[in-house]
């Protein structure tokens, strides 16, 4: 059992932020390290080499940590955050997102257009559904969040378009299955960057 009382789940890794103070599942945190020159450099897959240090997948967490000098007390030495340090990360989750998104296409885990997501929907075929944040209110709230599932609308409709080979993407679902977990961690995280989900317009989240 945590400090905080809730049983710990052993089968779920868990690191403490360098910002809060505060120790919590991994899946909501960004790893980082320092390259040779002292600079701090995020590790998205997290396998860079090195002594990592974490912080809360979260815009103004990660603003405190370079504007407070938090990564050198992260990495235990004088350490330096470039200027572009969030647009690198928000850059590189949602290429993760999509990347993952088009691998998901390729297995025939993943799905576009609405008539598509919305066949999937109904037949309970759908673990996630992800909705561009620049498309249509109207035309996102007629699809539903899955049962016991997710819902995302952190990326825009040409980055969504990028993982099906088209220009524009409003409605996508992905099956069960690791890569929609994989997707599922990095959406997540990308949310907090860029700190909105886009609207949910989609009736019924849970």
């Amino acid at each position: 059992m945590t400090r905080g009382g809730r049983i710990k789940d052993r089968d779920t890794p868990e690191r403490r932020c360098i910002v809060t103070g505060e120790v919590q599942p991994k899946a909501g945190l960004i790893r980082f390290v320092a390259d040779p020159d002292g600079e701090v450099v995020p590790d998205l897959a997290e396998k860079l080499p090195g002594r990592g240090f974490w912080v809360v997948a979260d815009r103004q967490a990660l603003d405190k940590a370079a504007a407070k000098g938090l990564f050198s007390r992260g990495a235990k030495a004088r350490v330096t955050a470039p200027p572009e340090l969030l647009a690198i990360i928000e850059t590189g989750l949602a290429r993760r997102v999509t990347d993952t998104l088009s691998l998901a296409r390729k297995a025939g885990l993943a799905v576009a257009g609405f008539e598509k997501v919305k066949d999937w929907l109904a037949a309970g075929k759908a673990k996630v559904l992800l909705q561009a944040s620049d498309g249509s209110e109207r035309g996102k709230g007629k699809l539903w969040t899955p049962p016991g599932g997710r819902w995302f609308g952190c990326m825009t409709a040409s980055e969504l378009g990028l993982s099906f080979g088209r220009d524009h993407v409003i409605h996508s679902a992905l099956a069960p299955g690791g890569l929609t977990e994989k997707l599922i961690r990095d959406a997540s995280r990308l949310t907090g960057l860029r700190e909105h989900d886009g609207g949910n317009a989609a009736a019924g989240k849970e």
